[in-house]
């Protein structure tokens, strides 16, 4: 028998001030996506690369304050502009693989906001790491969701 593992799925939800457009930017744009992604500020980072584009991806390489490296692969397969992005990621710690996961994330508007739908299938190595994700990016979102209304308060305020 192998090793066990934690499949999981989960959802996560979260309507977003302003446009499909505007949310949709949020993914694709290096700069406004490390804006709500980078939650580790004694984290080094070593690489950073985003090409978003079907076939392309995102490596992620970070040196936490212990020495220990952590790793976020990332290949995009499906992208439909405000509509939806596929991919496939994976985590590791010093080299080693803690997770492999499908990620889609859907758009949809509802009146000036926008509803993104982001659903992940993974596996673990252990449930504690599955736990720490889902919790993880929630709160990744909760940022993104922030951050896009203190943009827009700072839009309507020069209006």
């Amino acid at each position: 028998m192998g090793v066990a593992v934690d499949h999981r799925t989960f959802v996560i939800e979260r309507e977003l001030p302003g446009s499909v457009g505007h949310a949709f930017r949020f993914w694709s744009d290096h700069q406004l996506k490390r804006r709500w992604t980078s939650c580790h500020p004694d984290w080094h980072v070593i690489e950073d690369r985003l090409d978003f584009r079907v076939d392309g991806g995102e490596r992620l390489l970070w040196r936490m304050p212990d020495g220990t490296e952590q790793a976020m692969l990332a290949h995009y397969l499906e992208i439909l502009p405000f509509v939806r992005i596929v991919y496939a990621y994976t985590m590791r710690t010093n080299g080693s693989s803690i997770s492999s996961s499908l990620v889609t994330v859907e758009f949809g508007a509802r009146g000036p906001s926008t509803i993104m739908t982001f659903t992940e299938q993974a596996v673990f190595g252990r449930a504690r790491d599955g736990d720490i994700r889902e919790t993880g990016t929630g709160s990744g979102f909760d940022r993104l969701r922030d951050i896009m209304s203190a943009e827009q308060a700072q839009s309507d305020a020069v209006k």
